[in-house]
């Protein structure tokens, strides 16, 4: 974040915490429901598609009207659009790295969600495999935001209400103060946007740019990579303007907007035997009654990448569409075993070796620092290195015995809709785009501390108003171990993993508050994986990308 920015949103964030926990998010979340075969429901989707599941064509790289000098333009911090890996790299040697995001509310449906299908995973260095998460406040449990953003994932900005038409900057601004005052993760920590409905202007992105972002993924690769005109660009930087979605979002592209320095990550579509006239990218499962049928077009996408120049391959998700236990829904199984079944494919076959699942922001890490993937151990935000801080209120499972219960003692309060945890203090009212941080009123009339700049969340005490290690000698745990080959013991397979529990869970958190809204009594699973850190470096050149 860029002080000026971070004084200006400090400013409007005077004393207090956010919304939402536990509610009805079949009807109160992204989209109203439209019935499915199999009596597999849309739970969140929208009049003409749903979010992200109809493809726009963007009219691939002959639409961008695109140039840009790779002499001058090199990293860490500028990147032109193109299909070739970074930093020169020979494919072969590139690591195919599958991001894993999830859109929308943190809880126990959706934790849990994810959990089925990377808590008992390892990334060829061992590491439990993180994620981006890209939140938005309605009906989510800060609590299990910490917890996300301290073992390692990539808490992200998804707006506060969940608009349908291109977000205001109140939205965005507001979900950045919510997270921070809430979930207690710094505001530089907070790097990455993506747009409700993947619905995003040209404004957005320069207001992105200007708060100090450093990546927006609304964005669709919507061409096949094996197709000529393919606009599955590796992650690129605004300094030459967009180079997707030209023909469906209007004034990008021909060179615009140009924001220096601030990254694009497209969304990776995946393809049926129709090419680019079947494309389908967020929950994909939900675009056929015959889960085999996805299989087979997430499979041979996959392959067509990984045997291709390696472009990230994308798993888009809205985890409650995969919840099981959903009060009067049937389990979507044929769907998670499915996903589970195709992530056991790509992670384990002796064919395929350096198979990554990742977040946005190991993305981020890895094109501003490209190295081979026998040398990913190098770069910290690859590392699983849990911090060692002791009791303190931090997000861990292990001291949820800290937890605030934020519910009003007023009978109508609109925050018992949602009532949530966090370890920072609960507000008198539920934030709003007008008010991100009410004042702070706990119900045991205790006062806790929000997160400054200079801590990160992991050594915050709330309760003592103490950063309990803030330099070099933070102490931490290490697990990570060498890089081994896809297969081995190091990766494990995940099609046993169809339900989640606080067993096989690396950090499990046990929630006795469970009749909010329409949710039924039951415990929480909220595991959520190895910690990391990003860093930055490199430069690269090549030849000049035009796409005209």
């Amino acid at each position: 974040m860029k002080p000026t920015i971070v004084s200006s949103l400090l400013a409007l964030a005077c004393a207090g915490v956010a919304t939402a926990h536990g509610g009805d998010l079949l009807n109160q979340g992204c989209r109203p429901i439209a019935k499915r075969s199999l009596d597999l429901q849309r739970r969140q989707l929208t009049q003409s598609g749903g979010e992200g599941q109809t493809v726009t064509a963007g009219g691939g790289a002959s639409a961008a009207r695109y140039s840009c000098d790779p002499n001058t333009c090199k990293l860490p911090k500028c990147h032109c659009a193109d299909t070739n890996p970074p930093g020169g790299l020979d494919p072969k040697d590139v690591p195919q790295f599958i991001v894993f995001t999830a859109d929308d509310a943190v809880q126990d449906y959706t934790i849990n969600s994810v959990n089925q299908f990377l808590a008992q995973r390892k990334n060829p260095n061992g590491c439990t495999p993180v994620m981006s998460y890209y939140v938005s406040l309605n009906y989510t449990n800060y609590a299990q935001v910490t917890e996300l953003y301290v073992n390692g994932n990539d808490v992200a900005d998804h707006t506060m209400t969940h608009q349908e038409q291109p977000a205001t900057n109140a939205e965005i601004d507001g979900n950045l103060i919510t997270l921070n005052a809430l979930a207690g993760i710094p505001y530089k920590s907070i790097i990455g946007y993506r747009a409700p409905f993947l619905n995003y202007s040209r404004a957005n992105l320069e207001h992105l740019a200007n708060t100090g972002f450093t990546y927006d993924s609304s964005s669709t690769a919507s061409v096949p990579v094996t197709d000529p005109n393919t606009d599955a660009f590796w992650p690129y930087t605004l300094d030459n303007g967009m180079a997707n979605d030209c023909s469906s979002v209007a004034d990008i592209c021909g060179g615009q907007p140009k924001l220096p320095g601030f990254w694009e990550i497209p969304m990776y579509a995946i393809f049926d035997q129709r090419g680019a006239a079947g494309a389908h990218l967020m929950d994909p499962w939900l675009d056929s009654s015959n889960a085999s049928d996805v299989l087979s077009w997430m499979k041979n996408t996959f392959t067509d990448h990984y045997n291709g120049k390696r472009q990230p391959f994308g798993v888009y998700t809205h985890p409650i569409h995969l919840a099981k236990g959903y009060p009067g829904l049937t389990d979507p199984v044929d769907q998670i075993n499915m996903l589970n079944e195709f992530l056991d494919w790509a992670t384990t076959s002796a064919d395929m070796q350096n198979v990554w699942i990742i977040s946005n922001k190991q993305l981020m890490a890895w094109m501003q620092n490209p190295v081979p993937a026998s040398q990913l151990n190098t770069l910290d935000a690859f590392k699983c290195q849990k911090p060692n801080a002791g009791h303190i209120c931090n997000g861990f499972q292990e001291n949820n015995d800290l937890l605030e219960h934020c519910i009003s003692n007023t009978a109508g309060d609109a925050l018992n809709n949602s009532p949530f945890y966090t370890c920072y203090g609960c507000p008198v009212t539920t934030p709003s785009p007008q008010q991100p941080n009410p004042p702070q009123k706990n119900n045991d009339k205790s006062v806790r501390t929000r997160i400054p700049a200079n801590c990160d969340t992991a050594f915050w005490d709330p309760i003592n108003a103490r950063c309990t290690c803030n330099g070099s000698g933070c102490a931490f745990d290490d697990s990570t171990r060498p890089i081994g080959p896809n297969g081995s013991n190091l990766t494990s397979s995940g099609s046993s993993n169809t339900g989640s529990s606080s067993g096989s869970s690396p950090s499990a958190s046990s929630d006795p508050y469970r009749t909010f809204g329409s949710g039924a009594g039951r415990t929480t699973s909220s595991s959520v994986f190895g910690w990391a850190a990003s860093v930055v470096a490199a430069a690269v050149g090549g030849a000049m990308m035009v796409f005209i």
